[in-house]
């Protein structure tokens, strides 16, 4: 389960806030991530869970590091197998994503 603490520890990382603000921000109880991430308590709730997924707009799965292959396969599928796809040329792909997203949204 440190994993999954990781994975929202550096979620947060990259919204530039700490787990006391996304704590606050969901309306969880931060003693519940700290007991959680020092092992006095095993497991996150699916509410809990739910939330921080809601937060950061990624899936539950995402955040028990579920879909890492489900990602390496859509960079295979995009750049074939034989480039190596750095985290920058990956994170241009999210932008363009992402405009493209807005751009169709924008036309509705």
């Amino acid at each position: 389960m440190v994993e999954l603490y990781q994975r929202i520890e550096n979620l947060c990382k990259e919204r530039g806030i700490n787990v006391t603000a996304l704590c606050a921000n969901c309306g969880i109880p931060r003693a519940s991530l700290s007991d959680f991430k020092s092992g006095r308590k095993k497991t996150l709730s699916a509410k809990t869970l739910s939330l921080i997924a809601d937060y950061f707009d990624v899936s539950v799965d995402y955040l028990y590091g579920k879909t890492a292959n489900e990602e390496k396969a859509l960079k295979v599928a995009l750049f074939g197998g034989d480039t190596v796809v750095t985290d920058e040329m990956w994170a241009e792909v999210k932008r363009y994503a992402d405009f493209i997203k807005e751009r169709e949204n924008g036309n509705k």
